[in-house]
């Protein structure tokens, strides 16, 4: 009998051939395999106790137990964000229970963990020297094992592990509520006027998913000029429609719908978020912890909450008063149209008049700009860019060469540019899929560089995810600036995963670096989106070939900073709001999380939350995702990206010989050596000298303000 797909733990993994089924069937089988290898290894380790330890006895086998169940688990996990089916996503709370079962008794062995301090004692007494990057990888384990519990005993860990595996399933519900509540929602738009103002490019968007319900409306035949038109809450719906619709009520609906998701009935995610922060906060006393913030920045690179309030209390008082502007600048702008909503302006209102104050300001509409970017010339760009700065080539498969889980999905070959050998490869899913595939974008590890225990060399394979809009109607993806941003962002990361070239994989790629420095390369690429000869390079109109126009593209570089304050300031209070709920909250403060946040939004809003705005029980990040209390990571780590960014501005963008040095600077420190050295190390190693918040203040437009 063959093995199953999820069992063979290395190589590409059979997307196509992995089923709920074999789920349910594999992953205990799995679980029940690598019980038995933590027996042996932990029986192996007490037979040498007291003796002499290498780090190949304990280190390597103890990465190729974890390796399995993250490839294996990783593909359960990877197809759940990405073909979601109600069979798959029940199989996946079904194994959970038993994966986070089997993570709590390896990072809880004693044995294993009295065997990490022998590796560092015998360090320190100089019979085993580690080098640099072993050094860091032991003390990250050890870290890691006392923040699972392994110092905590009898009825107390096992509290502990009840708590992590319930904590496991509420956050697994709370993304589910999140998705259901997303798709849960539709607005049908039969009539003309309900559609004025908004952009071709949405209409046919929102009649492809007229024709897409077909079988339950009947409007199989939906066109882009005669409707009917589907409204849904997916981003590349609603972002251009509160931007572009002229139907304040009709705005006004689509927003309150959307920050009010996943907050009553059968997906009332209010319940969870309590539960969440209470025993998130349970868990930080049993480790001796005050608060989980505390816990969340141990394993970071601010050493304090302290430090990352201070952080974030000088952007906001940046952003503030530019902010306070821009909505006052909106306001009159909408009262010098004879606009009634400028009396009493609501967040509804923000996205159109900022729209129609960019397009006067700036003669920007940047709706306009789509034909320029055709996803093949922002590849084509992207790709190009990465050749300039870091010497490799980029080539797609062939067709069929690698395994893929959707039609959509392609696969791409890394190539260093010099010698043509092998770096590495990524698999890009690009397209929004509502109702199977979660929102937003990422990045994630398919395979990790490493030694497979055949002896061979394993290449880094990473997976990109967006969610910009489809080809329509046989025109090619075109993608909004916005769009053409967040692809550079995550192959931003997958650069740092790709590029490695740290042996040891315990470290390698995004292995082992501090959360709050892991945005620097994704925010990094973002910046190349605005320099001219990247932009002019893939920016062709898919029809013409033509060039975007030069004034155009000025039009681009003076509205970067068009309401900075404002997206500065969401940040701070999105950052903010995770971290006091982190620090501050708990179930006896006398308020409940959301009017914690709403005190917070007092001085990191200038226009207060509406009534129903729900949206903690949106905020998957936190409570969902892995930046519980790190949230604050984004703008850390913007911080270390601009001021990285700075260094190809000081040598003059223009200056070619100069641009290709710091670009192999830039990937012979950051990219390459990943988690084996701390990253305000390579970070010095890179710029010559330690970050400066001076070149963020500049690059968002608020430096008078600051």
């Amino acid at each position: 009998m063959s093995r199953s797909p999820l069992l063979v733990c290395e190589g590409l993994p059979d997307f196509a051939a992995i089923t709920p089924e074999q789920v349910d069937t594999a992953i205990p089988q799995l679980l029940e395999e690598l019980n038995a290898e933590l027996d042996q290894l932990e029986a192996a380790l007490d037979r040498r106790a007291g003796a002499e330890l290498a780090w190949a006895e304990l280190m390597d086998p103890l990465h190729h137990l974890g390796e399995r169940l993250r490839w294996s688990w990783g593909v359960v996990s990877h197809l759940n964000g990405v073909c979601n089916t109600a069979e798959l996503r029940e199989a996946h709370q079904r194994q959970q229970q038993g994966v986070v079962a089997f993570g709590s008794r390896a990072g809880q062995s004693r044995v294993i963990y009295d065997a990490l301090r022998r590796l560092a004692q015998q360090h320190d007494a100089g019979s085993q020297p580690l080098d640099a990057t072993q050094q860091r990888i032991l003390a990250a384990e050890l870290r890691d094992m006392e923040l699972r519990g392994v110092g905590l005993e009898g009825a107390e860990q096992e509290a502990f592990n009840a708590a992590t595996a319930e904590l496991a399933r509420l956050a697994s519900d709370f993304g589910n509520h999140v998705l259901d509540a997303t798709n849960g929602w539709t607005l049908r738009l039969s009539d003309p006027a309900e559609v004025e103002g908004l952009p071709a490019s949405l209409l046919e968007l929102l009649a492809q998913a007229a024709r897409q319900a077909a079988h339950q409306s009947g409007d199989a035949a939906a066109t882009a000029e005669a409707g009917p038109w589907l409204m849904g809450l997916d981003m590349p719906r609603v972002v251009p429609f509160l931007k572009y619709s002229a139907r304040r009520d009709l705005r006004e609906t689509v927003y309150r719908a959307q920050v009010a998701r996943a907050s009553s009935g059968e997906l009332n995610n209010w319940p969870l978020i309590e539960q969440i922060l209470s025993l998130r906060l349970d868990q930080a006393r049993r480790l001796g912890y005050a608060n989980w913030a505390e816990v969340s920045l141990a394993a970071k690179m601010a050493g304090s909450v302290a430090e990352v309030e201070q952080l974030l209390d000088e952007l906001r008082a940046a952003a503030y008063p530019v902010a306070q502007g821009e909505l006052e600048h909106l306001r009159g702008f909408a009262a010098s149209h004879g606009a009634p909503e400028a009396a009493d302006f609501k967040p509804w209102d923000v996205s159109f008049w900022a729209e129609k104050l960019r397009h006067k300001s700036f003669d920007l509409d940047t709706e306009a700009l789509r034909p320029w970017f055709p996803l093949e010339g922002v590849l084509q760009g992207l790709f190009g860019l990465c050749q300039r700065l870091f010497d490799i080539r980029i080539i797609s498969a062939e067709p069929g060469e690698a395994p893929t889980w959707h039609s959509d999905v392609r696969y791409f070959r890394v190539l260093d540019g010099s010698s043509c050998a092998p770096l590495a490869a990524f698999y890009l899913d690009p397209y929004s899929r509502p109702g199977s595939k979660r929102g937003g974008a990422w990045m994630d590890e398919c395979l990790g560089r490493s030694i497979s225990r055949a002896g061979e060399p394993v290449l880094p394979v990473a997976y990109l995810i967006c969610n910009q809009s489809p080809p329509v109607a046989g025109t090619p993806s075109l993608m909004t600036f916005d769009e053409v941003e967040t692809l550079f962002h995550e192959f931003g990361h997958g650069l740092q995963h790709m590029l490695t070239t740290v042996e040891r994989p315990q470290a390698a790629g995004i292995n082992n670096v501090e959360w709050d420095a892991v945005e620097l390369p994704s925010q990094f690429m973002e910046n190349w989106c605005y320099d001219r000869a990247t932009l002019m390079g893939m920016a062709r109109h898919w029809q013409s070939g033509d060039p975007l126009p030069e004034a155009d593209y000025q039009k681009l570089l003076a509205a970067r900073t068009f309401m900075g304050g404002s997206a500065t300031l969401r940040q701070v209070h999105l950052a903010l709001s995770d971290l006091r709920l982190h620090s501050v909250w708990s179930p006896g403060s006398g308020q409940s999380p959301e009017q914690l946040r709403r005190e917070v939004a007092r001085t990191t809003t200038v226009l207060e939350p509406i009534a129903e705005d729900a949206f903690l029980c949106s905020f998957s990040h936190i409570f969902a995702g892995g930046y519980s209390a790190g949230y604050y990571s984004y703008k850390w780590a913007e911080v270390l990206s601009a001021d990285a960014y700075s260094a190809f501005e000081e040598v003059g963008l223009d200056v070619e010989a100069e641009i290709v040095a710091t670009g192999r600077r830039f990937r012979d420190t950051v990219l390459s050596l990943g988690g084996s050295r701390s990253p305000a190390e390579i970070f010095e190693a890179f710029r010559g000298r330690p970050p400066s918040s001076e070149a963020l203040i500049r690059h968002s437009g608020l430096a008078q303000a600051g």
